[in-house]
């Protein structure tokens, strides 16, 4: 009787960085699987399959998938942004500050406030003390 060896696929580091951009990206744009899917003209399920690793995606599909987040390939491997607009170089900042445990704190505490008023004025507080910051380049060092 002939044996038969099943190898467990593993996904490989990059393959998962790769898929966990993507998804952020989608999701900062707020682009369902299913859009993005259409865009690439893929099914979403193979959506699901790059965002996870466990698929690999080739060059044309990469190239296909960077266009419809509005990156370059290479943003999504992290490397240098030089090339795209300020507007999808903020989102990538702001994608790594919300995935970071000080935005997942402030979101999650944010998101308790029910009062309109207050979230509005812990927005504006938050610009004041950004916008003060930006005048005073010093405020730094001296902390």
């Amino acid at each position: 009787m002939a044996e038969t060896i099943i190898r467990e696929k593993l996904v490989e580091p990059v393959d998962f960085e790769l898929g966990t951009r993507i998804k952020e990206r989608r999701k900062l744009l707020g682009m369902s699987q299913t859009t993005l899917a259409g865009k690439i003209g893929v099914t979403f399920q193979q959506v699901q399959k790059y965002e996870k690793g466990t698929n690999r995606v080739g060059s044309s599909r990469l190239s296909s998938i960077a266009n419809a987040l509005g990156l370059t390939p290479s943003a999504l491997f992290g490397e240098s942004v030089d090339r795209v607009s300020e507007e999808t170089s903020n989102i990538i900042l702001l994608s790594s500050f919300a995935g970071s445990a000080e935005g997942l704190a402030l979101n999650k505490a944010f998101l308790t406030i029910d009062d309109h008023k207050v979230r509005k004025a812990i927005i504006a507080l938050v610009k004041s003390v950004a916008s003060s910051d930006e005048e005073s380049p010093t405020s730094s060092a001296n902390d």
